[in-house]
């Protein structure tokens, strides 16, 4: 079966993919907009707001995950990968929204989560119940205890969300018994990729929603599907990335055999029509590294955390996006560009921290790194700015829109990140950046629903960045995302060629994205525009002088 809604069954040139050039944003669904009230974002509450996500330009939206869950890790614990949680309605809400955002032109790409289901999937609860060596435990990672009486652990993994990676099981008959790798959670088991019927059983969890018409997936954990044989002993670096981002050889993430994975999948999405796309959550510390998920006979695009994490620092960001723009096309795929998303700080905030927060830990009011709010969002504008006239696509976290940055004074009772309670309060882990988004600033919960009520609490500042009051100001962040999106669609940027500009100080990025010259300010000393009429700036630029932290797109006269 394939789809024949609109939005995806037209045939393109083999280089012309929609998924090279397109402007990709995410919705995390609890923190949207919530249609039933209950203070959880819903699939309803998704479709009654895409109007304004087609007002914003975008092309497509990614939807973290909706399946059915226990909620310990915010969906990414999934016990039903081909149904919709109630918590966010019905596959015919699903279906709803999906048509809805086709009708708009906006393509849909559905997060899955295929490195380990939620403790309470079937598959599981059969594992607990059956022996050790059975299938059942064969389509996880279960292993024998060291010691005496296998009361340690298998090895010395440790869990991205504090504590050890493995979790001891009692058996049926009420002993202590084998113990299972977890990655993440203890309620989030890992899968064993190397048993041909996990393979078999996401070939199946693909063709449902491809079948239901959707776009494409984002595959969470891409790197972390195949562990090193023999599960040897790995200690991280105290001050290493939690998803291994800075780290070359991690037993458990980025192993070879994941490859063979994707090349089935590439095979079982080109069954459909209308250039089905998929996209990896790979943590990897270079271009050149995470552009080997993206080779012709794999994924499609892969998500540029070197990116993502890079400094506001003109150097360093050239670096980046040289090596982006080389490692990207050499096997033939885009480059990709995001500064937040729901797992990391808000750039409006991280871009402008007191001390380094490293990746995961998150920012509370005890924290020693302290945003400087309005240095960030003037950063964060820049560096938006910057990112939307690079050729490839783009990803843009719902929010960032608006400017809105990290909520660091959350209560401490009202935390819900397992990094929190894992790591003993000691790291406050992702809520900051989850925080429900505003719409309407005299509405309750300002308009994220009508009751009121929402899941993480909404902090007072939002009534300023509410979308109906930013959407009345030409100088808001909004705005500059509308006229953002609005050039970069005219101007063709997602496709432009790209050259950089010599003849500019080193704290200056230049550089021409087809016919728009884009001049960024990184440093701290106004600098001389060259001639050209201001297409967009990122902040007031009075005559032709470009301020600190300001970033432009010029045309020529």
């Amino acid at each position: 079966m394939t789809s024949t809604h609109d939005a995806s069954t037209l045939v393109t040139a083999p280089g012309s993919e929609w998924w090279r050039t397109a402007v990709i944003y995410q919705i995390y669904p609890r923190s949207f907009a919530d249609a039933n009230g209950d203070g959880i974002g819903d699939l309803p509450g998704i479709t009654a707001r895409l109007d304004s996500l087609a007002d914003l330009g975008v092309d497509a939206i990614w939807l973290s995950p909706f399946m059915v869950s226990p909620q310990n890790d915010a969906g990414y614990d999934v016990a039903d990968y081909c149904d919709v949680d109630p918590l966010f309605g019905t596959l015919g809400d699903f279906d709803a929204m999906l048509a809805k955002a086709h009708g708009l032109g906006i393509r849909v790409i559905v997060d899955l989560v295929p490195n380990h289901s939620s403790d309470q999937h079937v598959w599981f609860q059969q594992a607990l119940a059956a022996a050790p060596g059975s299938p059942e435990r064969a389509r996880y990672i279960f292993r024998d205890g060291k010691g005496e009486n296998g009361e340690l652990p298998p090895n010395n993994w440790e869990s991205v969300f504090g504590g050890g990676m493995w979790e001891r099981i009692t058996e049926a008959d009420g002993t202590p018994g084998q113990w299972y790798l977890h990655i993440f959670d203890p309620s989030q088991a890992d899968f064993d990729w190397t048993n041909p019927e996990v393979q078999e059983y996401f070939r199946g969890v693909l063709r449902f929603w491809l079948d239901r018409g959707v776009d494409g997936f984002r595959v969470d954990v891409a790197h972390g599907m195949i562990k090193k044989d023999g599960l040897p002993d790995y200690t991280p670096p105290a001050d290493g990335d939690s998803m291994g981002g800075e780290d070359d050889d991690v037993p458990y993430w980025g192993q070879p055999g994941v490859h063979d994975i994707y090349r089935d999948w590439h095979q079982v999405l080109a069954e459909y029509d209308g250039d089905r796309a998929l996209c990896a959550e790979a943590w990897l510390p270079t271009p050149d590294k995470t552009a080997l998920w993206v080779r012709p006979d794999e994924m499609h695009q892969a998500f540029n955390f070197p990116y993502l994490m890079t400094e506001w620092d003109a150097a360093a960001l050239r670096t980046v996006i040289t090596d982006s723009l080389r490692a990207f096309p050499a096997v033939g795929a885009p480059a990709t560009w995001v500064l937040s998303n729901h797992d990391v700080i808000r750039h409006a905030s991280r871009l402008a921290l007191t001390a380094d927060s490293p990746q995961g830990e998150g920012i509370g009011p005890d924290s020693a790194a302290q945003p400087i709010p309005e240095l960030g969002l003037r950063r964060a504008r820049a560096a938006s700015t910057v990112m939307l006239a690079l050729p490839g696509s783009a990803y843009i976290y719902q929010g960032e829109e608006l400017g809105l940055p990290e909520v660091i004074d959350i209560p401490d009772d009202a935390r819900q990140d397992p990094t929190w309670f894992r790591t003993n309060h000691e790291k406050y882990g992702r809520d900051g950046c989850r925080v429900p988004i505003p719409w309407e600033a005299a509405a309750p919960a300002y308009g994220f629903n009508t009751t009121g009520d929402a899941w993480l609490p909404q902090p007072a500042e939002w009534a300023d960045h509410a979308r109906d009051v930013e959407a009345a100001d030409a100088d808001s962040t909004l705005s500059l995302y509308r006229t953002l999106l609005a050039e970069r669609r005219a101007h063709l940027l997602g496709s432009a060629p790209f050259t950089w500009l010599d003849g500019f100080a080193d704290d200056v990025l230049a550089f021409r994205s087809g016919d728009v010259t884009v001049i960024a300010n990184v440093g701290s000393a106004p600098v001389e525009l060259p001639a050209g009429r201001i297409l967009v700036a990122s902040e007031p630029v009075d005559g032709r002088t470009l301020p600190a932290d300001t970033a432009v797109w010029l045309l020529a006269d």
